[in-house]
């Protein structure tokens, strides 16, 4: 046998050994402690699922980790992002599954079988961080879409799985930053542009357009769709359904007379996850409504607020707890115009996923309606305690690890285990 064909051989040999050990071999990505950066670790999994590979996520085994196919792709990937992941032999990696599946742990194998679409409803000229799930999203590498009212209501959101409401007031009322900014500039201009944009698509107020657009994301959650909302989003969403046929825009805001008896005549029957709230109509009141707790931050030290998250049956309740996975169960608190939701104004038809103790907050909640669901997290930046207008960007590289924004891509990667895909 000359040389080269010996080299032939080798090569050949080297190559089909190589492929044998990967094909026999698997990648945990584990998100405990040791991991090294939890936030890009979803985008590893997220992006390996869009290639066409699968996973399971190991709910409540070591924080939540994920098992995958191992690949020179995930694991070059891995590397260079400084993500911790462990090749295991595929004896091993049933191990984990057969240890997981065993009925007297709170623990669960659930399969990830297809990365979901990405929308991400947010104004055409919104600055990067102006919200924190675009923030995430962007660090971990996740694709998304961007899109607004003239996208929603054409209908685009049929092409999409998953959808983030950006920190949009859907009540009509620009935020209710009227009393504290209405000769800044910036103000100035956001009114303009919405007032400008309800007028071509034949609108009298943005308040009617606004509602237009929560009337297509509703149908888009009622037929299979995911929707995760923070900070304002949550809140004003449910106020507008509860408030469609009124008017609830100050005249100060909108120019036209307020409704009369507005705070009798809610309709909670077709909100998602509240009731039992009164508007507050007075525009000089930097709050939409009752659902949100007061902020006062001189009330609680910023050192000692701080909200838990439930443990749920990882077999029976598999949802929540893939929403709630994370490597620590406690999680500092942050500010936003929509902090948290006052117990006593979400339905029970809700799950509560985390609260802050003693004090009937809830932060965290999930519900379903419809085929769909969806998921409010109050505040406005898990790393940002008081995020307040022109505050510099948050650094994702400083906080790999933070708990607060692993709720967001729980979220985010959630939909990939869902076996169906949404009906349209």
């Amino acid at each position: 046998m000359n040389t080269l064909k010996r080299i032939f051989l080798f090569t050949l040999f080297t190559v089909f050994f190589a492929a044998g050990l990967l094909a026999q071999s698997r990648v945990l990505i584990p998100m405990d402690a040791t991991q090294t950066n939890h936030l890009k670790a979803y985008g590893i999994i997220f992006n390996h699922l869009g290639e066409g590979e699968t996973g399971q996520w190991l709910l409540n085994y070591r924080g939540g980790s994920f098992l995958t196919t191992n690949t020179a792709d995930i694991v070059r990937k891995a590397r260079v992002r400084n993500v911790r992941i462990d090749v295991i032999s595929e004896l091993d990696a049933a191990g984990i599954v057969n240890e997981v599946e065993q009925p007297n742990v709170n623990m669960a194998a659930i399969n990830l079988e297809a990365a979901p679409s990405i929308a991400v409803y947010t104004p055409p000229d919104a600055l990067p961080w102006d919200d924190a799930v675009v923030l995430a999203l962007d660090y971990a590498e996740i694709p998304y879409d961007r899109l607004y009212d003239e996208e929603v209501l054409r209908g685009d959101l049929e092409q999409y799985d998953w959808l983030h409401l950006h920190h949009e007031d859907f009540t009509g009322q620009h935020g209710k930053f009227w009393s504290i900014y209405r000769n800044a500039p910036w103000y100035i201009s956001s009114v303009q542009k919405l007032e400008q944009l309800a007028e071509s698509l034949n609108y009298d107020s943005v308040k009617e357009l606004k509602l237009d657009v929560v009337y297509e994301i509703r149908d888009f959650v009622g037929n299979g769709g995911f929707m995760f909302a923070m900070c304002s989003g949550t809140d004003t969403f449910d106020i507008a359904l509860a408030a469609a046929a009124l008017n609830i825009v100050p005249p100060e805001i909108g120019g036209t007379a307020l409704s009369a008896d507005i705070n009798e005549r809610l309709d909670f029957t077709s909100t998602f996850a509240f009731e039992n709230f009164e508007v507050f109509l007075d525009p000089y009141l930097y709050e939409h409504s009752s659902i949100d707790i007061e902020v006062d931050i001189n009330r609680i030290s910023e050192s000692l607020d701080y909200f838990t998250l439930f443990d749920f049956s990882a077999k029976w309740d598999p949802v929540p707890t893939m929403l709630t996975q994370n490597h620590v169960s406690s999680i500092r608190g942050f500010y936003g115009q929509a902090t948290a939701f006052q117990s006593n104004t979400v339905k029970n038809s809700v799950v509560v996923l985390a609260e802050s103790p003693g004090r009937n907050q809830v932060k965290y909640l999930h519900g379903n309606h419809g085929q769909g669901t969806f998921t409010f997290y109050g505040g406005h930046d898990p790393e940002d305690y008081t995020h307040r207008v022109g505050d510099a960007p948050t650094d994702l590289s400083l906080h790999t690890s933070s708990p607060g924004y692993r709720l967001i891509l729980n979220n985010v990667l959630f939909p990939a285990a869902e076996k169906k895909k949404r009906k349209t």
